[in-house]
């Protein structure tokens, strides 16, 4: 059994922060679930552009707003308390932050490592263990 407190990630090299977010990983490829589990704070007022080409993400927001918009059809998504969004296409997308911070509770299959950042096109390679 794992159990862990998303509060011992806090300051370790398991929270990576970028000017437009902060993730805590907690669970990782390492830990041998077939998925990885993130606490990440989306910053009020930011804007991401993601494509997880290599990677299917489901995401719970718990507090804050913001919004997502599809950049192939343009569609634009309010986020919430309660909104759950899947990345089921690798669609790629814009993230931006509302005016509270998003905490959002995140699950990546294939898992991540730990060590991945957005790239300029906004992919998280396709890293293992052994390439980490």
């Amino acid at each position: 059994m794992i159990v862990r407190n998303v509060k011992d990630v806090i300051g370790t090299d398991l929270e990576v922060k970028t000017d437009t977010w902060l993730s805590r990983r907690v669970l990782l490829a390492k830990d041998g679930m077939g998925f990885s589990f993130h606490e990440t704070v989306i910053f009020p007022g930011t804007e991401t552009h993601i494509h997880y080409q290599n990677h299917l993400e489901a995401v719970w927001c718990v507090e804050g707003d913001g919004e997502i918009e599809t950049i192939a059809d343009g569609k634009k998504y309010a986020l919430g308390p309660g909104v759950v969004y899947a990345l089921n296409e690798h669609d790629e997308h814009w993230l931006r932050g509302g005016k509270e911070p998003l905490r959002v509770i995140c699950v990546f299959n294939p898992p991540v490592t730990g060590l991945e950042v957005h790239d300029e096109d906004g992919v998280y390679p396709a890293m293992t263990e052994e390439t980490a």
